[in-house]
């Protein structure tokens, strides 16, 4: 982003307690910063279960912040003159606890100069909030202009206007939900008991030996189906068989492969969770994908709108038809709950065949209602609410573009 002020360090925040009870003692974070602070132009941005704080920009080289991520994450909507503009802006990430991206987390170094492992305190969504809180004051940042996430970060924007109600003016959760439904609760369940079953886990204390690698791109490609729908899978495999070469070098490799068709989707999640086990650590991926699967907003509180009573700010939700991994009507409930505490609204909801990933490969469609969103709360030209004038949602799917 030239001509955009950039910092990416990792900091420590002092000695820091989980929700659990549990403490360590020193507790570090590794964050990037975009623009210049202005005093009321803060824009936190919140990155899904897997991401780092590597959100927009070229990769630093050498630098540990991206811990191997090929790509800025968001960088399609982060940026001088995009969505989220780093020319008007303060945009900051935060790598959260129990992440393997240069924040404490499992693979780091205890106190003991060994890596964690599993003696790491188990993570919530509600410590990456306090986590989050703590760094900004060290970053001299009061108050929030927005807190925008995608997914697993849209619930960690959502624990912002519960926790924080009054340090942030406007919140935008995108392809979210309060909580998880039993489906996904279920499948990420499977997920886990892949890398726990590996035998190369050993309870955890793998770190100086084998990884259990297999364990976790099995559960990669179990998060990955989720994360793509009926439709996009249809248009981008079908059901053609894959090349022999293609069967040769899958990871893990399918022992059937020889001697029954090897498709071409199998090769796809082949390929991704082999990728995605070189680089993430098995470990981090049990603890964050637990955080996601017990966060529940109304946790201490009647129900949803009493979690959000003290948010007088404004609220955008962002959905996309073919999400199944956090649904319309999920985000449409928020909406509901945002309304009913009385925060101004607007449930903005996307056709989109890509599924849950629409939110990263969409940006022609993410980018101008939340642009405008920043810029204008809901009376933002794109922003466009489902409901009508009497609060009845008609889930009617909007169709945006960057060129009109």
């Amino acid at each position: 982003m030239e001509g955009v002020p950039h910092e990416a360090d990792t900091v420590s925040v002092g000695e820091f307690t989980f929700e659990c009870g549990e403490a360590v003692p020193d507790l570090e974070l590794s964050y990037e910063a975009y623009g210049e602070f202005t005093g009321d132009n803060a824009v936190l941005v919140c990155h899904a279960l897997t991401g780092s704080a590597h959100v927009a920009g070229r990769r630093r080289r050498g630098g540990t912040d991206t811990a191997g991520q090929a790509r800025a994450w968001w960088d399609d909507i982060v940026g001088a003159g995009k969505a989220i503009d780093t020319a008007s802006y303060y945009v900051v990430c935060v790598n959260v606890p129990g992440s393997c991206y240069g924040s404490s987390g499992p693979s780091s170094e205890g106190p003991d100069g060994e890596p964690w492992g599993t003696d790491f305190p188990p993570v919530t969504v509600g410590d990456w909030t306090r986590a989050q809180r703590r760094l900004l004051d060290r970053l001299g940042v009061p108050n929030l202009h927005a807190v925008v996430g995608g997914s697993v970060g849209g619930m960690n924007a959502l624990d912002w206007a519960k926790r924080h109600p009054d340090h942030v003016d406007r919140v935008i959760p995108v392809a979210t939900a309060a909580r998880l439904d039993p489906q996904i609760v279920a499948l990420d369940g499977i997920a886990r008991r892949a890398i726990t079953a590996d035998g190369a886990w050993q309870g955890g204390d793998y770190y100086g030996g084998p990884r259990p690698e297999h364990g976790l791109a099995i559960a990669r490609q179990i998060g990955h189906v989720t994360y793509l729908s009926k439709s996009s899978m249809s248009d981008k495999f079908g059901r053609r068989s894959a090349s022999r070469d293609a069967a040769r070098d899958s990871f893990p490799v399918d022992p059937a492969a020889d001697f029954f068709p090897y498709r071409d989707v199998e090769s796809y999640l082949d390929y991704q969770g082999g990728k995605f086990a070189e680089r993430f650590d098995p470990n981090s991926y049990l603890y964050l994908s637990r955080a996601m699967d017990n966060y529940d907003l109304a946790s201490g509180h009647e129900s949803d709108a009493d979690a959000l009573a003290a948010f007088d700010g404004e609220a955008m939700l962002v959905s996309f038809t073919g999400d199944w991994h956090f649904t319309v009507s999920q985000a449409e409930e928020l909406a509901d709950a945002f309304r009913a505490a009385g925060a101004r609204t607007a449930h903005h909801v996307v056709d989109s065949d890509h599924g849950h990933d629409a939110f990263l490969v969409e940006p022609d469609r993410v980018g101008p209602p939340l642009a405008d969103f920043l810029a204008d709360g809901v009376r933002g030209k794109s922003v466009t609410d489902t409901a009508d004038e009497d609060g009845e949602s008609e889930f009617a799917p909007v169709h945006t573009s960057l060129f009109g």
